[in-house]
């Protein structure tokens, strides 16, 4: 495996490898969404409208991030892999070209029983295990390849389930503030219309004794004076009876 290890460079610098470079930016995570807090309105309960619309839009910006970067993720990947398959191939061909030429032998004045010793073809375990080497980097980059896929869809569906529950728990206890708050204002209503009954009790009760008490006593006026004597005729004044 060392040998295979330090024959790679040689090949890869007849074919430079493009180096993957992999953006990191600043995305939403699980603790951003759970620990997410709403301003709370001054004149009605829940939360405001727009700070919920603008925290559902951050979260749809951050997995349209996630699938881009997922893309080109895959892209990179394949990238890579076209690039393996090409060295792969390379690898093949030295192999198989390798053992076409081997050198050929010296001519000696009398045979000598000898094992014939190929030297060209010792190299070959080498260049056999390049395919080997190449296989085993394919089957490594399609393995990171799945992990990546396999998490971003992952980490994906979890985002979008955790967005539509908090979504649903907000629509749900706005609804129910909803019902609290016009229960509240029924009760109220309620409680105005017996007061303002009260109310017309009240006036129509006390209308009624305010009359009869003014009856009463235009009753009593009348009574006294019809007690009071009845002025007499032959009152006169002094000076009248000495007349001549």
């Amino acid at each position: 495996m060392a040998e295979v290890d330090e024959s790679l460079p040689a090949t890869s610098s007849t074919y430079p490898a493009r180096p993957i470079e992999v953006t990191t930016m600043a995305l939403l995570t699980a603790d951003d969404v759970l620990n997410k807090k709403f301003q709370a309105t001054k004149f009605r309960e829940g939360y405001d409208q727009d700070e919920v619309d603008d925290f559902l839009d951050e979260v749809v910006n951050t997995l349209r991030d996630l699938q881009g970067e997922n893309e080109d993720l895959k892209t990179k990947l394949a990238a890579a892999e076209r690039r393996i398959a090409e060295l792969s191939r390379a690898g093949a061909q030295q192999a198989v070209a390798a053992p076409v030429q081997p050198p050929k032998p010296e001519p000696v004045p009398e045979p000598v029983v000898q094992a014939p010793a190929p030297v060209a073809a010792a190299p070959s375990p080498v260049h056999s295990s390049e395919p080997e080497s190449a296989t085993g980097m394919l089957q490594l980059a399609q393995k990171l390849h799945d992990d990546y896929v396999r998490s971003g869809q992952e980490e994906s569906e979890r985002l979008i389930g955790e967005a539509k529950t908090q979504a649903n728990r907000i629509v749900r206890e706005a609804e129910e503030t909803s019902q609290r708050t016009l229960g509240q204002l029924e009760q109220e209503r309620s409680l105005l219309e017996r007061k303002i009954d009260e109310l017309r009790v009240f006036e129509r009760d006390y209308r009624t004794r305010l009359k009869s008490y003014l009856e009463n006593l235009l009753g009593d006026l009348d009574n006294r004076g019809n007690a009071l004597p009845p002025r007499s005729s032959a009152a006169q004044p002094v000076g009248e009876g000495h007349n001549l």
